[in-house]
């Protein structure tokens, strides 16, 4: 469930500089780390291979910078709801960043605010800024802007 709904279009225009919250954890786990290689083609030895990678810089695998990135997919429904729209798409992405690695059996959840909200194409755009936060870490997995637009 969606810690913040938006019922219209007008609501989420008055939606700027909203604090979203938080989202519930997330394990980031080795299988889940080998099936994200296994799609993208992406085996790099830091991610996939245990036993080397404990003699590697991070002392154990790394999930994949794109698949923190990724979760932003998953966590940013757990943080807003839109009700009433016919459609909504995913515009893109804006100032990516990856402040820290995330080790194996990590925990991960997302942070969010609403940045900007518009009227775009139809539509109404929102950029919503996600921080994947790392259980017990003092700096963020990724921080990304995710702009979506919604069609009422």
């Amino acid at each position: 469930m969606a810690n913040i709904v938006f019922d219209s279009s007008d609501a989420l225009l008055a939606a700027s500089g909203t604090d979203l919250g938080v989202t519930a954890w997330t394990e980031i786990t080795q299988t889940r780390i080998d099936l994200f290689a296994e799609a993208t083609g992406d085996h790099q030895w830091i991610h996939v291979d245990p036993e080397r990678a404990k003699t590697g810089p991070f002392g154990g695998t790394i999930a994949h910078g794109y698949l923190t990135l990724s979760l932003a997919s998953l966590f940013l429904p757990q943080l807003i709801e839109i009700r009433n729209m016919k459609l909504g798409v995913n515009v893109g992405c804006d100032r990516v960043r990856f402040p820290a690695p995330v080790a194996v059996n990590s925990r991960l959840r997302g942070r969010g605010e609403v940045l900007k909200v518009e009227e775009a194409g139809g539509g109404v755009q929102a950029t919503v800024r996600i921080t994947i936060e790392i259980e017990g870490a003092d700096k963020p997995a990724c921080v990304v802007d995710k702009i979506s637009r919604y069609f009422f």
